[in-house]
């Protein structure tokens, strides 16, 4: 049977049209997240909503959606679409100095949204945003500025680390307020 097959192929979830809407809502979502910028003067790495928002993805979808959101994201990207940090777009700020934060992104929804369909509870999840999920991002771009700026890795933490610190620990705090009550108003699966 080809919707057997079909439904095999794609983790057991079919592709409907309530699940590509929010994958196009969340996509979206992320689109504009880009926008909302604090620049800091002693680093080219800014504070931005795409955090809170790469959290809450992958606290509302599953793994392989998540991932999903994320690639078509970056190709748009890629694609010289406006959708990076402050309005960016094409393989320059990729490869730039805040391109590792693009690519952590990405891992760190995945793997949110992997923990998250496996250990229920806000408590726990929470804490994963903020103990694996953050520091997983940090890795990612912390690496990548080093390597395309030619830092120390004590200049890393400096610049790319330490600052966003506190407000990214209120961000994993706000998504996770924010999928409490996108679980109870979605029809998200679980």
């Amino acid at each position: 049977d080809m919707e057997l097959v079909q439904e095999k192929r794609s983790g057991g979830q079919r592709w409907t049209a309530q699940r590509l809407t929010l994958m196009g809502l969340f996509t979206a979502v992320l689109c504009v997240s880009s926008y909302i910028v604090i620049p800091l003067p002693f680093t080219a790495v800014s504070i931005t909503a795409q955090t809170m928002v790469v959290n809450l993805i992958g606290m509302i979808l599953a793994p392989a959606d998540t991932a999903i959101v994320f690639l078509v994201w970056i190709c748009l990207g890629l694609a010289g679409a406006p959708v990076f940090s402050g309005g960016g777009g094409g393989a320059a700020k990729l490869l730039g100095p805040t391109g590792g934060y693009i690519i952590g992104y990405l891992a760190a929804a995945v793997l949110i949204s992997l923990f998250c369909r496996k250990v229920k509870g806000m408590g726990k999840q929470t804490l994963f945003l903020i103990v694996v999920g953050i520091p997983v991002i940090y890795l990612f771009g912390g690496a990548w500025m080093k390597i395309s700026m030619g830092l120390t890795w004590p200049a890393v933490v400096i610049q790319g680390v330490i600052p966003f610190i506190p407000m990214d620990v209120a961000k994993c705090i706000g998504a996770a307020a924010l999928a409490k009550a996108l679980r109870r108003a979605l029809p998200v699966p679980a």
